[in-house]
């Protein structure tokens, strides 16, 4: 399938030739194998080479993938309103987690002015150089007056308080693959069958990548695997580091809300039967495919987040569940359709741009459906207005 996909530049095979040698030397460090989190973790943050730590563009239409900010200014508008519930009943700040190219940061800023809410910090957890400097060129472009409200920060700070964001940001954690199968080797009674669980690595045979299949090794990734029921054969993905983030927010919040939107599901349908080969996806000019050893380094890799997790991680640690809805209920119940009433139907150049961008980003047939919106927090009591209708509870 990769063999359809746009071929690089020389310049492109040869840093993603520089990103595999890197990789093969931490393979052989590790003893001939690594699980794919750290394959992934790699592939996606190596510093320099990396998908998100390089250089090269990867968010709207002249990179790899499209985000609902890139598509349109009435995402960041209308999470704006959200943003302000949240704030004044806490604290006037607000954290963004991967602020991509800056487009979510730059609408929810002029909303807010607009509004008169501006917060007193806008912080911008950012660890590419390359994509920090970008953010900070667009503030600077086009809300200079403003540049001062906004700090980039090079990990979590020690305190937080207000609102923490983060808009397809989990799916880009690393995950563990996991494959659930049956052991012909096991013991059993007559009539029963063992299920065994293995961790799929990534070894190196004759210079290429190559899948290995071991014992987990991590006490903890063992056990929640072995209380998933799936059947056998099955493929499928968890996520430690998207656990370890939610818990190290949790430990930080003083008072205030986590609000995430990604696309994943509730863990029922997360590890559903019929998903037996997992979500892993991997994105190269607007192309998807599912080979992650496809020229690191110059193509995203994701998988779905399975949301009942990321909520369980929070309320294990002090957080309490505030809503789980559809991105398009979200955007409806904060009142996106306001904004079509700002220009004339009349006005076709003007009109019906917006309502194909409102189609899009509301749609169940485009991301309406497929995103999904979770909010957690500390010390808030009042249920948010982006819950109030759709609520999607149920199937975490």
């Amino acid at each position: 399938m990769t063999t359809s996909l746009p071929q690089p530049s020389a310049e492109a095979l040869a840093h993603s030739a520089r990103l595999s040698e890197l990789i093969r030397h931490d393979i052989a460090a590790q003893g001939g194998w690594i699980p794919f989190a750290r394959f992934m973790e790699l592939a996606l943050y190596a510093p320099g080479l990396g998908y998100y730590s390089a250089g090269a563009r990867k968010f709207g239409q002249d990179g790899d993938f499209i985000t609902a900010p890139e598509l349109s200014s009435l995402f960041g508008r209308t999470l704006a309103r959200q943003l302000i519930e949240v704030m004044q009943a806490s604290s006037p700040h607000i954290l963004e987690l991967g602020a991509g190219s800056g487009k979510l940061a730059l609408d929810i800023l002029g909303e807010l002015e607009k509004l008169g809410a501006l917060p007193e910090s806008y912080s911008i957890l950012e660890i590419s150089a390359d994509l920090r400097e970008r953010q900070q060129t667009l503030i600077r472009e086009k809300l200079p007056h403003l540049a001062a409200r906004v700090h980039w920060l090079d990990a979590l700070p020690k305190k937080i308080s207000g609102v923490v964001i983060g808009n397809e940001v989990l799916d880009a954690l690393p995950v563990h693959l996991l494959c659930w199968k049956t052991s012909p080797t096991l013991a059993l009674p007559p009539g029963e069958r063992g299920q065994v669980v293995m961790e799929r690595g990534v070894a190196v045979a004759d210079e290429r990548f190559v899948w290995q299949d071991r014992l987990p090794e991590n006490a903890e990734l063992l056990t929640i695997a072995q209380n998933i029921n799936v059947p056998d054969p099955y493929l499928s993905e968890i996520s430690l580091a998207a656990r370890g983030l939610m818990s190290s927010l949790c430990e930080r919040m003083d008072k205030g809300a986590f609000i995430f939107i990604d696309y994943g599901f509730g863990a029922r349908e997360y590890y559903h039967p019929q998903r037996s080969k997992g979500t892993l996806m991997c994105h190269y000019r607007h192309h998807a495919h599912d080979d992650p050893f496809y020229l690191p380094g110059l193509q995203d890799i994701t998988a779905h987040v399975d949301f009942t997790a990321i909520a369980e991680a929070a309320i294990d640690h002090g957080a309490h569940f505030l809503g789980y809805t559809s991105q398009a209920h979200f955007l409806l119940n904060n009142g996106v359709m306001n904004f079509l009433s700002e220009v004339s139907p009349d006005d076709i150049k003007a009109y019906a741009p917006l309502s194909a961008q409102l189609q899009k980003l509301t749609s169940p047939a485009e991301m309406g459906e497929l995103f999904k919106v979770i909010a957690l927090g500390k010390g808030l009591e009042q249920p948010l207005a982006g819950f109030l209708r759709g609520d999607l509870s149920r199937l975490l």
